[in-house]
């Protein structure tokens, strides 16, 4: 720590500053996104149009202009699509959405003017520009030292890549996403017969030595971060269903044994309006007896959770508490909203200090990165502001050097340190 770092602070201006410097500069490692490494090809999105057409604002185009029925609107071509979102949610309505104020900021941090013009002007930006331009250039704008994709084994494009031995990009990690495992038995029996494990849909011991087999090579072929699953609202565990043999029988097990955490996100409601495709899922609460009894059963597997639904973000912290084998992370789908980043930050810090991951991006376009890590550093900053002033009222001595190690605790250090 230098001598700067060292000198106590004194006054509201000092601490505002001391964390916007923290907060701003820290780099940091982001923790769950749909992103890739530029090795997979057209997996990974990135550019104006697949930033305008993100199902975020398909599902608010179709609710604000109703002249365009769904059929008519996936009908059209990637960029038409972008056309008619632009002229309806940014030229015809004003972009208030946090939806839409993000790509309004990306393209401000790209140096394109955001006005009627902006999808023409940043449709001649991304002309001639690369993706490993774009990479770094995004990576840079949003201070991300690392983000972590979701891996799908199961996804047969995917799955090509890996199998040809992929180049990686070290700024990219990965996460074994196993969601056809666990949530749709019946259709992951012959994907992995084909792959050429030995399981049949009776479950017998032959069958969770093969599942066993297949989480252990495809660890060994992607060395991910952690083990993850998205799960339904209505998840429970254990209720005799295929989900829960698997679990029992093969995650914890696997998870234990290789040192992995168990990454659980919770509360989808799967495609209450399948009309808008990616963008008709929707949120519902979740029985958290359920993580009770997980951490209880398995203090020796380190569960990193979030949950989709506002009302169960209280229980979580609480949760939290009791059992140190569980790390809530990020503020997910539709509650990375200000607002709500805002009111969960506050309550995980007056509950659990600093010992939480605050933020992960979700992101599903690259561009994305920027906005949203713009938008939750501003968020974070404003809470950290607030409780460290409540600190320093007591007259507990605070130093440039403490926030400093505080944030970069938050941005990558607890994951780091949970995650081995």
């Amino acid at each position: 720590m230098t001598n700067a770092e060292a000198r106590p602070i004194r006054t509201a201006k000092a601490l505002s500053d001391s964390v916007d410097r923290a907060v701003a500069e820290t780099p940091i490692i982001d923790m769950h996104t749909h992103l890739y490494a530029p090795a997979f090809g057209s997996l990974l999105l990135w550019g104006v149009d697949e930033l305008v057409t993100y199902h975020y604002l398909i599902a608010e185009v179709l609710r604000t202009d109703r002249s365009v029925s769904p059929g008519e609107f996936w009908a059209m071509t990637t960029p038409q699509r972008a056309d008619h979102i632009w002229r309806v949610l940014f030229v015809e309505n004003e972009p208030i959405s946090e939806a839409r104020r993000g790509v309004l900021t990306t393209l401000k941090q790209l140096g394109i003017a955001p006005g009627p013009n902006g999808l023409a002007e940043a449709r001649e930006y991304f002309r001639d520009v690369t993706v490993e331009q774009h990479v770094d250039t995004v990576l840079r704008l949003s201070n991300v030292s690392s983000a972590v994709m979701t891996n799908d084994p199961f996804d047969d494009a995917e799955r090509a890549v890996w199998l040809s031995g992929p180049e990686m990009d070290p700024r990219f990690r990965a996460a074994m996403r196993i969601d056809p495992l666990l949530n749709a038995w019946d259709t992951a029996v012959p994907k992995l017969k084909a792959m050429g494990y030995g399981v049949s849909p009776v479950f017998t011991q032959a069958t969770y030595d093969e599942v066993r087999r297949f989480l252990d090579d495809w660890a060994d072929r992607m060395d991910p971060l952690y083990l993850a699953v998205s799960l339904p609202s209505d998840f429970a565990y254990p209720a005799g269903d295929a989900r829960s043999r698997i679990i029992a029988n093969c995650v914890l097990p696997f998870c234990r044994e290789r040192g992995l955490p168990f990454a659980l996100m919770v509360g989808v409601k799967r495609l209450v309006n399948p009309d808008l495709r990616l963008a008709g899922d929707s949120v519902g609460k979740w029985d958290m007896n359920v993580l009770d009894r997980l951490c209880a059963e398995n203090p020796e597997v380190r569960f990193l959770v979030t949950v989709l639904a506002r009302e169960n973000q209280h229980e979580l912290c609480v949760t939290a508490r009791k059992f140190p084998n569980l790390l809530p992370f990020g503020c997910w789908w539709f509650l990375n909203n200000p607002s709500l980043i805002l009111e969960m930050t506050r309550m995980r810090v007056e509950l659990l200090g600093f010992s939480f991951v605050p933020q992960h991006s979700d992101a599903r376009i690259l561009d994305q990165l920027v906005y949203k890590w713009e938008h939750s550093r501003a968020a974070i900053a404003t809470v950290l502001k607030e409780k460290y002033a409540d600190l320093m009222a007591t007259g507990w001595p605070l130093t440039d050097g403490d926030i400093r190690r505080d944030v970069e605790q938050l941005l990558g250090g607890n994951l780091r340190a949970f995650a081995g």
